[in-house]
């Protein structure tokens, strides 16, 4: 025992240094766009850089919606530029909407009575809602050892009696609409929604699918959203952290 106890002290600290320190992200990840980018690639390409997804809108200058954005780079606009920022997270659906010139919101704390309840202790139950299985991966990852979740007392359990909030990932298929439902009552009130990818947001690549309800917003109240196909574990512990006002 006393090896294995002189074995951890020598060890140190493994959980990464986040947040106290910024993150470092790799050069070709995708994170925030370039505004500017998106008011050239409205005047050069015009209605014929609409993208297929509606992620993208030349109008009003150029517009991009993150909420419907999969951030494949593959876009008929092609000069839009990203950033490696990965805060992409937002409190409200229509700050999601990146347009020229207009200022950036950021995820917004919790209201200070949901504060009091959940700022210490945080548990989510999730529902995977007909998605790939991308996002709920990227979602354990935050449980490994370099992130730590639990750290910051937010961790998924498997009871919704159990559960402070639902995670909803998936576009919300027909056939996963009514579980979704049953999922949300059964959670006791005060209660948080997050919807995280673009699929949850606002159905993904699936959007407008005949067998989908185009992400959760139609059926729950959504109090944060998280966008990304799949989100990076960081644009979703920068959020989570965010509302419980962990930073700023």
């Amino acid at each position: 025992m006393i090896r294995e106890i002189i074995s951890r002290l020598k060890q140190g600290h493994r959980t990464m240094p986040y947040p106290a320190e910024p993150l470092q992200m790799p050069e070709r990840f995708r994170g925030y766009p370039v505004p500017s980018s998106l008011a050239r690639s409205a005047e050069q390409h015009g209605t014929s850089a609409e993208c297929p997804y509606g992620a993208f809108s030349a109008e009003e200058g150029g517009c991009l919606d993150m909420g419907k954005c999969l951030f494949c780079a593959e876009c008929p606009a092609g000069g839009i530029e990203f950033t490696t920022d990965y805060r992409l997270a937002a409190t409200q659906r229509d700050h999601l909407l990146i347009k020229p010139g207009a200022s950036r919101q950021f995820a917004q704390a919790l209201s200070a009575d949901l504060q009091r309840i959940v700022g210490r202790s945080l548990k989510f139950r999730e529902v995977s809602a007909g998605g790939c299985n991308a996002c709920e991966a990227d979602t354990n990852v935050l449980s490994t050892i370099g992130w730590d979740l639990g750290r910051f007392g937010i961790q998924f359990v498997a009871s919704p009696r159990h559960a402070d909030g639902l995670w909803i990932t998936g576009p919300v298929t027909e056939n996963m609409a009514q579980a979704l439902l049953t999922t949300y009552t059964a959670i006791p009130d005060p209660k948080i929604v997050v919807a995280c990818g673009a699929c949850a947001i606002h159905g993904g690549p699936y959007i407008d699918s005949p067998q989908v309800k185009n992400g959760a917003a139609g059926l729950v109240p959504v109090d944060l959203f998280i966008p990304g196909c799949p989100p990076h574990p960081a644009t979703i512990l920068d959020g989570l952290l965010r509302i419980i006002d962990k930073i700023r």
